[in-house]
């Protein structure tokens, strides 16, 4: 019998270490993270069965609800793995759902008012754009083919998969040619080469098919996808403030010296918009050469010392050879202002309405450092007292940032940039050699630090970042030629006077 089984402590604690594993794993499941993702899909579901069972009878609804639940549960574990963020973010998993219901909607309306199926292929290449806009293009190219089924509902043709073949063109065109938009001709540029594609498919579909006015057909889903660059185009800044992103254009407009925030960093510090700019040049290489976001991590750069507008005087690179105004105050008192320029440099960038994804670089450009300089200070002076026994040792985390760290590898980025153009400046004699050391030296001081532990930034990208800086930071202090004392004239000039 079970109970009569001997059971040594060994096992016991072996079994209550498992339970307890399974509750935390179960609590997990149960956060409510989890709870509103999960409401958010019932109700996703709802909506959509209400949408594509318009128009059908009650004993298509139960089936069409089952298909609805399949597709959506398939998108949900799709979102989970590939954009895990959505599921902890409602506000972004709100938005994606409010998108779909929003274009199966639309699609459901023009089907019916035009009954044509071309409204279809414009909704799905709306879709495929807005998702790589607002996330990647693996990201969009999974969650478009989930629309074009859900499409396919929406527009009445279960069994025609022509209809699904020419969404599915227009929208993979779409997601692998729009990797960024620079320029203002970019979605028109990206609609025509998909409504090129979108034209050939659905031509070449209807031909195998044997329809009829397969010009006509293609033609319509064609210039339909045409359209839809026309209209995204002018919608760009509503789409960007829903998803809460920047596109490159913006950041470009954002780069621009005239902005308020630069033109007044640039007059009230001036050695700060010159240090900027440099970590800007600095980090754009870098993050290039780890294959991400470059532009991104130049403009966060420029903005990211802008809370020391209002105490410029008290940082080094503003102090033009005057006497530092530290040496009138205590260590602690020192470290407070030095500190206070991350949460100064926040309150300016939500005044002056800063996009969410260039404040990430003021709150972690220092993550959770240590204010070496003060915090050493602050020790020399309890040692100096210690004989008093009046001063306590100051504690470590009394002199460091309150952060966050760093989130993503671009903030890490200017996080690195930021130290080590610093620290290479302080060199007396800058060397390729001294360059590297000191950058591979900053480099794992950080690293040991732990601020890399939340950007996924591996080892290798960590090298190649490092060996980037330091070219970047040795053509930037390279070596001059002395120029030539001008000639002694004054033999020539005695000579002349007698």
């Amino acid at each position: 019998m079970w109970f009569l089984k001997k059971t040594s402590p060994r096992r016991d604690k072996v079994r209550k270490n498992k339970a307890a594993e399974r509750l935390s794993k179960i609590s997990q499941l149960a956060n409510m993270d989890v709870i509103g993702s999960s409401l958010l899909w019932l109700f996703f579901v709802a909506l959509c069965v209400s949408i594509l069972s318009f128009g059908l009878s009650y004993r298509d609804l139960i089936p069409m609800a089952v298909i609805v639940a399949l597709i959506s549960l398939a998108a949900g574990f799709y979102i989970h793995h590939y954009q895990k963020r959505i599921v902890k973010n409602r506000a972004r998993a709100a938005a994606l759902s409010g998108l779909f219901i929003l274009l199966l909607a639309t699609t459901k309306v023009g089907v019916s008012f035009s009954n044509h199926t071309s409204c279809a292929t414009g909704t799905a290449v709306t879709a495929a754009i807005i998702l790589v806009i607002a996330y990647d293009q693996r990201f969009a190219i999974g969650m478009s083919i989930f629309y074009c089924l859900l499409a396919c509902f929406a527009a009445g043709t279960l069994t025609d998969i022509k209809l699904f073949l020419t969404m599915a063109a227009g929208a993979i065109t779409c997601c692998f040619s729009l990797r960024e938009i620079r320029t203002r001709m970019k979605l028109l540029e990206v609609s025509a080469l998909a409504a090129v594609i979108v034209f050939i498919a659905s031509l070449a579909l209807d031909f195998l098919a044997g329809s009829r006015d397969i010009f006509r057909n293609a033609g319509l889903h064609a210039g339909i996808t045409l359209v839809v660059g026309i209209l995204i185009q002018g919608l760009l800044p509503l789409i960007e403030k829903i998803f809460r992103i920047a596109t490159s254009m913006t950041l470009l407009d954002y780069s621009d010296a005239n902005q308020p925030l630069l033109k007044k960093l640039a007059m009230e510090a001036p050695g700060t918009f010159s240090h900027s700019l440099l970590i800007g040049s600095i980090a754009e290489a870098a993050a290039e050469a780890i294959d991400r976001n470059g532009l991104l991590c130049r403009v966060g750069a420029y903005y990211h010392d802008i809370g020391k507008i209002n105490k410029p005087s008290y940082f080094v690179e503003n102090q033009m050879g005057s006497m530092s105004r530290h040496k009138e105050l205590s260590p602690a008192m020192s470290q407070l202002i030095i500190v206070g320029h991350v949460k100064d440099g926040i309150e300016m960038a939500k005044e002056y309405g800063l996009p969410a994804v260039l404040r990430q670089f003021i709150e972690t450009h220092h993550g959770t450092t240590l204010v070496e300089y003060f915090y050493n200070e602050a020790k020399k002076l309890t040692t100096h007292n210690s004989k008093q026994k009046t001063a306590a040792p100051p504690s470590e985390s009394e002199f460091r940032y309150s952060g966050p760290k760093p989130r993503t590898k671009e903030a890490a980025i200017v996080m690195l940039s930021d130290i080590v153009e610093g620290a290479v400046r302080s060199l007396g004699e800058v060397t390729p050699t001294r360059i590297e050391a000191v950058i591979h030296n900053m480099a794992m001081k950080r690293l040991q630090d732990g601020q890399f532990d939340e950007c996924d930034l591996s080892l290798r990208e960590l090298s190649q970042i490092e060996a980037s800086m330091s070219k970047t930071l040795a053509a930037h202090y390279h070596s001059r030629l002395a120029y030539p004392k001008p000639p002694d004239v004054s033999e020539e000039t005695s000579t002349t006077d007698n």
